[in-house]
């Protein structure tokens, strides 16, 4: 009789093996943490002696600044509802910007994951390469995009928001083609048996899969681009960042106007937020209640 034992390790192997590849892992840890630190500190070093060593001295007045604009900010506290409305047209060109970029994006990062998806591109042989356009386009900054763009155009919002939609169109393209790798294949097997062409197969077979994480993650990308719209305005693309930057400018007298852009952002990231918030549960979790009602 064979004894099917010989080959199985016994328990205090398996416990030695696991105690090895546990001080092995708290080796390798230790050590990225000590090159994580080093790299910091010497980092944070050449950066003081480039500023002068000028960050040591004045690190106590960090707050100066703030103080300043707060404290003029409430002595004219009264023209705060003028510079309300005054702004508020920079605030929809900003959500404008978002909007714009987020739904050109969201098209474009959609075609990008369903054409670098094992089983749904529609020329498996250049999977590589949409992917590698998909990186290119997320892992350039939307600043950087988007000097060239005003170099080559001018100011305003156009060159923000193609610079906003590249880079969303690279991110969704990879959250989208993540969320494709978990969506069933054999609806589309059914419908390519049956004739369908490529287009009706990833619409009739894949959309309805993945269309509720597709609009739960595009409206986290909608939040974030309120955000990049907002920051590109410094470098001239328009919206309540450019108005932010004249505002804060040395020496204008013009902080109760930053005040009032600042509240303004404040307050529409945060409505935004809980309602795309709202909207992503109700997507994510509502079908899941509706089938248990």
């Amino acid at each position: 009789m064979t004894d099917l034992s010989a080959g199985t390790p016994g328990v205090d192997q398996i416990k030695a093996d696991y105690s090895e590849m546990t001080r092995r892992k708290r080796v390798y840890g230790g050590i990225l943490l000590i090159v994580f630190v080093a790299l910091m500190a010497a980092g944070f070093r050449t950066a003081d002696d480039r500023n002068a060593g000028s960050f040591v001295d004045g690190w106590h007045r960090i707050f100066d600044y703030p103080t300043e604009v707060l404290s003029e900010a409430w002595e004219k506290i009264g023209a705060l509802p003028e510079n309300l409305v005054t702004f508020f047209p920079a605030l929809v060109e900003t959500l404008n910007i978002a909007a714009a970029s987020t739904l050109i994006g969201t098209i474009a990062g959609t075609f990008l994951a369903l054409m670098s998806t094992r089983g749904m591109a529609m020329w498996p042989a250049l999977i590589p390469l949409f992917r590698r356009i998909a990186d290119i386009c997320r892992a350039i900054p939307e600043i950087v995009i988007a000097l060239v763009l005003i170099f080559v155009l001018g100011g305003g919002p156009v060159p923000a928001m193609i610079a906003i939609a590249i880079h969303t169109a690279g991110a969704l393209g990879k959250l989208f083609s993540e969320v494709n790798e978990n969506a069933s294949l054999k609806p589309v097997e059914g419908l390519h048996s049956v004739g369908a062409n490529w287009s009706q197969r990833m619409y009739l077979g894949v959309i309805p899969q993945v269309g509720p994480n597709y609009v739960s993650y595009a409206l986290l990308r909608f939040e974030i681009n309120i955000r990049a719209s907002a920051i590109l305005g410094f470098v001239g693309a328009g919206g309540l960042g450019y108005e932010l930057r004249n505002s804060m400018s040395w020496g204008q007298g013009r902080y109760d106007q930053a005040a009032a852009i600042f509240l303004l952002l404040f307050v529409t990231i945060v409505v935004v937020d809980q309602l795309s918030g709202l909207l992503r549960d109700r997507l994510t979790h509502g079908f899941e209640k509706g089938a248990r009602a």
